[in-house]
């Protein structure tokens, strides 16, 4: 598997920047509400902004609720829960509509992980996530348990680093970018896409389609990205440099 090179500085030029978050811009942490972010990264964001008129997104699986409280949002489009929930820069929400049965499967995943020591339960609006990073024995028991359950519930099982969550089906990361290139600040822009997960690989085939390309965060693998940066530091100054 040959190794990928970095993102040269002007290949931000004319571009229309996605940013993934946990593990992206900031270190994965042992539970979701446990990750410091950088002072520098709201500045950042901002010179960013500016930089590209405007055109640059936050493409989580957060819940969006969950990016604002670690974020500052404003005019900046905003994607949550692997594209499920979408802010457009102006602040226009696009509406949520929760399937039939995930209450159920929440009810389910809550008891599997209370008896399990080093499991933890995440909610959002159209999902739930499984986390098993306290616990990576289990992890092999979680991904087959969450499968189940999404078969069972007709929801969608997503797989990430140690986690697996049950959402919506019908849109992903790849959804959502393409979703906001359509939006006036954003045509004709080629698109970027920084992450590292492997939720992340349909935003990669996304902007690759649109003539644009992915910038894989972290160790070598297969993946749709173009380019790869080593860590969330090497990712720091990347953007440092080009904003």
């Amino acid at each position: 598997m040959p190794d990928l090179a970095p993102p040269p500085v002007a290949l931000l030029e004319g571009a229309a920047l996605f940013l993934d978050f946990d593990g992206t811009l900031v270190e994965l942490a042992a539970t979701p509400d446990a990750i410091r972010v950088p002072p520098a990264l709201a500045p950042l964001l901002e010179r960013l902004k500016a930089r590209l008129d405007g055109r640059i997104a936050i493409v989580s699986g957060r819940a969006l609720a969950d990016l604002e409280r670690h974020l500052p949002c404003q005019e900046v489009a905003i994607a949550g829960s692997h594209g499920l929930e979408l802010r457009l820069p102006d602040g226009t929400p696009l509406p949520l509509s929760a399937p039939a049965g995930l209450d159920a499967a929440r009810a389910e995943v809550e008891r599997f992980a209370d008896g399990r020591d080093g499991l933890i339960v995440e909610a959002k609006p159209l999902g739930i996530a499984l986390h098993f990073r306290q616990a990576p024995e289990r992890e092999r028991e979680a991904l087959a348990f969450v499968d189940a359950l999404a078969e069972r519930y007709g929801l969608a099982p997503q797989h990430g680093k140690m986690v697996a969550e049950l959402r919506a089906p019908g849109a992903d990361k790849g959804d959502a970018l393409r979703a906001l290139m359509r939006e006036p600040r954003f045509v004709g822009a080629r698109p970027l896409f920084v992450g590292d997960d492997l939720t992340d690989e349909h935003a990669f085939a996304a902007a690759a389609a649109l003539g644009g390309a992915g910038i894989l965060v972290g160790p070598a693998r297969e993946t749709a990205a173009r380019y790869r940066l080593a860590s969330v530091r090497a990712v720091a100054d990347w953007l440092e440099a080009a904003a």
